[in-house]
């Protein structure tokens, strides 16, 4: 979608505010090297971005290649170093952040026996019903923080042993893309409890591998890496990465960190006292706190940023991936005017009841078998009008979400919005504000999720005392409009109907 004017733009930085970081995100879609200054703010001109594919399936596949994904990030900073070349001697660390609840399997020479399976592969689902038959979901959600779901790893491993037994034994290391490359370069790696609290497999509370959840799984503790705080770091590339990247051989590299809680910091949400709705592919509602929820409510998680900051909320599959999908599909053309059609559209004028659930569930039900459906369809509805129902009904989840989180975190706090997709579209702003009931502004940052693993090297190396004094950049408040408001409570109490309907409609015998 276009930009629109109730967008604000980040200032970006020229070389004055030395010293600088080398951000590298790790995207599903994308890989990343990325500049910034000592405020967090890119040096205008040196960032490099390279496509990566993933392999998908209609079986519910979604993986990709370690060497190929690796090897496209090298040529990101291959590309960004030729640019920085010797005007810039004091870049002063490498950070990371990745998609989480990646793994991959190593063989006893440390390369790779599997793919790279991503959160988005649904393989596991029917794994995740055995792991509910024996054992407690509840205790093992307020331990580990996550659910059972096909995106998380006990699943996961449960789901590699029935269907590559062979493969599975032979695999004697379980890391992620993050540790993965930690050892390529540095010959040891590790994994921070960012990271390892995506797998489903940290005590949250305690930073250690939970020794509950594992008892029940054919992995055992010495197969994982050990557990490290963000602020330790790797020094020294070894072999050919040191005559390739010599500004770079002797500075500390930080552990990745998980895409959520980067995206979190980067936006500017340190505490308690501002959540963030972002709206891309997919779509999450996080807050971080400074220590743990004392009870996790039902259809949350709970991550960790890192020793000191939890990040509780949730996250959905659909978001911005829902536009584009119905786009494509209902072949609308054109999209200049689409933006402008939507934001004057009644709220719910076209009757339709539309459940986004078009690649499972997350939260807050957490059944990865789930599927979409649409009700109320008449002759006289368009394809606008299904456009426009998919984007509330991604607004109604969100909603869900953030009502979730509101019961455990009642305090008011401050709504920002970020994301590619709410960030580049008036309607998808107004919808979210309406949807909440509550005003939102709009995040300038357009690289988060880099710029949040910036700050927190910066923290790390005493630059900034605290990720939170960075600047942060937002638009003036998005007020929502009662009206709208209360037309999206009646469309959220159709969605519940529909998702009892079509998600939990008992089996009936014939």
């Amino acid at each position: 979608m276009k930009d629109t004017d109730n967008r604000i733009s980040a200032p970006k930085t020229r070389l004055q505010n030395p010293p600088y970081i080398l951000a590298l995100d790790l995207g599903t879609s994308s890989v990343r090297a990325i500049l910034f200054d000592r405020l967090g703010l890119p040096v205008a001109g040196l960032m490099t971005q390279r496509e990566i594919q993933t392999r998908t399936d209609l079986d519910g596949t979604v993986e990709v290649d370690a060497e190929t994904i690796l090897s496209t990030l090298f040529e990101c900073i291959d590309a960004l170093l030729a640019k920085i070349n010797d005007r810039i001697s004091s870049v002063r660390g490498v950070s990371m952040c990745t998609f989480v609840s990646n793994v991959l399997g190593l063989g006893g020479d440390d390369r790779p026996l599997t793919p790279v399976y991503i959160y988005a592969d649904t393989r596991p689902a029917q794994d995740v019903q055995r792991l509910r038959q024996h054992v407690d979901e509840e205790t093992i959600h307020q331990r580990t923080g996550v659910h059972f779901h096909s995106s998380y790893l006990p699943a996961r491993f449960l789901w590699l042993e029935r269907t590559d037994p062979h493969r599975f034994n032979q695999v004697k290391k379980w890391v992620s893309l993050g540790e993965y490359l930690l050892l390529k370069l540095f010959g040891d790696t590790a994994i921070s409890y960012s990271a390892a609290s995506w797998t489903g497999l940290l005590n949250y509370r305690t930073l250690c591998w939970d020794e509950q959840i594992l008892s029940v799984l054919p992995v055992q503790k010495h197969q994982l890496s050990r557990l490290i705080d963000i602020d330790e770091s790797f020094s020294g590339l070894r072999g050919e990465y040191a005559q390739r990247w010599t500004l770079l051989q002797h500075i500390p590299w930080f552990p990745a960190i998980g895409d959520g809680a980067a995206a979190n910091i980067g936006s500017g949400c340190t505490r308690q006292d501002r959540l963030t709705i972002s709206i891309g592919t997919s779509s999450a509602v996080r807050m971080v706190l400074p220590s743990p929820p004392e009870s996790l409510p039902k259809g949350l998680w709970c991550y960790r940023v890192d020793r000191r900051r939890a990040l509780l909320g949730g996250a959905m599959s659909e978001g911005g991936s829902i536009y584009g999908w119905l786009r494509h599909i209902l072949n609308l053309g054109d999209e200049s005017n689409i933006d402008e059609k939507l934001l004057h559209a009644p709220t719910g004028g076209h009757g339709l009841s539309f459940l986004p659930l078009i690649t499972g569930e997350r939260s807050p039900g957490w059944i990865p078998e789930a599927r979409g459906a649409i009700s109320g369809l008449s002759i006289a509805n368009t394809p606008l009008d299904i456009l426009q129902a998919g984007m509330e009904g991604v607004c109604c989840r969100i909603a869900l979400v953030y009502n979730l989180l509101r019961t455990a975190h009642p305090q008011e706090a401050e709504i920002v919005a970020s994301g590619g997709a709410v960030q580049s579209s008036k309607a998808w702003q107004t919808m979210l504000a309406n949807a909440l009931g509550k005003p939102i502004r709009l995040s300038s940052v357009p690289e988060a999720t880099a710029r949040g693993s910036a700050l927190l090297a910066l923290e790390a190396l005493g630059v900034l005392s605290d990720a939170g004094d960075a600047p942060d950049f937002l638009a003036e408040p998005i007020y929502p409009d009662p009206e709208r408001h209360a037309e999206f409570l009646h469309m959220i109490a159709r969605q519940k109907e529909l998702y009892d309907c079509v998600v939990n409609f008992p089996q009936v015998g014939l």
